[in-house]
């Protein structure tokens, strides 16, 4: 890949209001300046402020780091799953996520036979070795299950024929199909060798992450002994009824080893249940996901789908099935949920911003990040409070315009 030529990239600091100026060259991001309070200051640390701009005014976009978003099953009528995807499938939804502000994209692949799991890891890996682009924006694959709870409602909507217990072999025949692409695996601890399952995977540098569980709360603490470092979606895929105490939400969210997902579509947790869980884990230990699936992007209508039949989307972005109130999965992508975060009334833009950003980068090789050295990846939009999505005017990946 060639990163493009170096140029400058300009709009309001969303942690002060302030005007940023970032300047790009090899892919990297090499200057940052931002306005001075008092621009008669004349300052001369040109890595944090200029003397000669005026202050940013209201019109003016915000500037972020691109969206980092772990965790896409399908966006815009593309399908990471679909029996009849393709290589250009990966590569289409990467571009059409672009166009929300999502520079990095770990796509996911969900509970299925060895066989097609290991068919869905040969078509990103080809993908990836198509397109220097999508290479740069896929760093690498998670495999949410077959490894999680049989049960109804910590089960959600994956295949019941194809649970099965974790087994190292089976992750290593992954790795040697997919070209190792294989970097977040969600199961459920509550199978007997899950701790030796999470300590191998964790000894081979792939992120596990706890979902889909009806695991007890010694299961839940022995897992993060072993290794795993995240949660899966919390709050969701669990049963419709839990005991108040103990339970497995509780103990996720007790433990600051566990970095915790959330859906923040207003579908999938009620307001207050969101402030809760982002006041529990923090700001540091929180990130976002969209858990979108293929209708993600698309126009409100009926549509019938493999799994789950006839299922409607409103132009709210809630998905469910005909006729019911259950939600069908996820049909908003990452910077809508920045949005609905920043409209709690109890998160600022940049809070909101860094909980698909910076926090999510981590798990991602310190994407996410605007300053010296990081990577180029960037976006400008326009947002105010009371608007469900953030407006996107240009995305740069890998220093590279891609949008407007």
């Amino acid at each position: 890949m060639n990163p493009g030529p170096a140029f400058e990239i300009a709009g309001r600091d969303p942690a002060t209001g302030r005007r940023c100026t970032v300047e790009l060259a090899g892919g990297l991001i090499t200057q940052v300046h931002v306005d001075s309070p008092d621009t008669s200051a004349g300052g001369t640390d040109a890595t944090n402020h200029t003397d000669s701009t005026p202050d940013a005014t209201e019109t003016e976009p915000w500037l972020a780091p691109g969206l980092v978003d772990l965790q896409v099953n399908g966006f815009a009528g593309f399908d990471v799953n679909a029996a009849d995807a393709e290589p250009d499938t990966i590569g289409a939804m990467v571009r059409a996520l672009w166009k929300v502000g999502v520079t990095t994209v770990v796509p996911t692949i969900v509970t299925a036979s060895e066989e097609h799991i290991v068919t869905c890891l040969r078509r990103v890996a080809a993908a990836r070795a198509d397109d220097p682009m999508v290479r740069h924006a896929v760093p690498y694959v998670h495999v949410e299950g077959p490894h999680l709870s049989a049960e109804d409602g910590p089960r959600g909507v994956h295949d019941a024929d194809q649970i099965r217990p974790p087994d190292v072999a089976e992750f290593d025949r992954w790795q040697r199909a997919g070209a190792g692409l294989v970097g977040m695996v969600t199961l459920s601890p509550h199978f007997a060798g899950s701790t030796h399952y999470i300590s191998a995977l964790a000894e081979r540098g792939v992120w596990v992450s706890v979902g889909h569980t009806g695991a007890t709360p010694e299961q839940i603490h022995a897992a993060a002994d072993a290794g795993a470092r995240l949660s899966t979606h919390l709050g969701n895929g669990a049963h419709a009824v839990l005991a108040r105490h103990p339970n497995y939400v509780w103990a996720q969210l007790a433990d600051d080893r566990l970095t915790a997902g959330f859906i923040a579509d207003g579908h999938h947790l009620p307001a207050d249940t969101l402030i809760a869980m982002l006041a529990a884990k923090g700001p540091e230990r929180s990130i976002l996901v969209s858990d979108a699936t293929t209708l993600a992007g698309s126009p409100p209508g009926v549509y019938q789908t493999p799994v789950g039949g006839a299922v409607e989307l409103t132009a709210q972005g809630r998905l469910s099935h005909v006729g019911t109130p259950y939600l069908a999965g996820a049909a908003r992508p990452v910077t809508d949920g920045v949005a609905h975060v920043a409209n709690l009334g109890r998160f600022s833009l940049a809070e909101a911003l860094a909980l698909a950003t910076t926090s999510p980068g981590r798990f991602v090789g310190g994407r996410g990040r605007l300053e010296v050295g990081a990577s180029a990846d960037l976006v400008t939009f326009h947002w105010s409070p009371g608007n469900p999505t953030l407006t996107v005017e240009q995305v740069v990946a890998a220093g590279t315009p891609v949008v407007g």
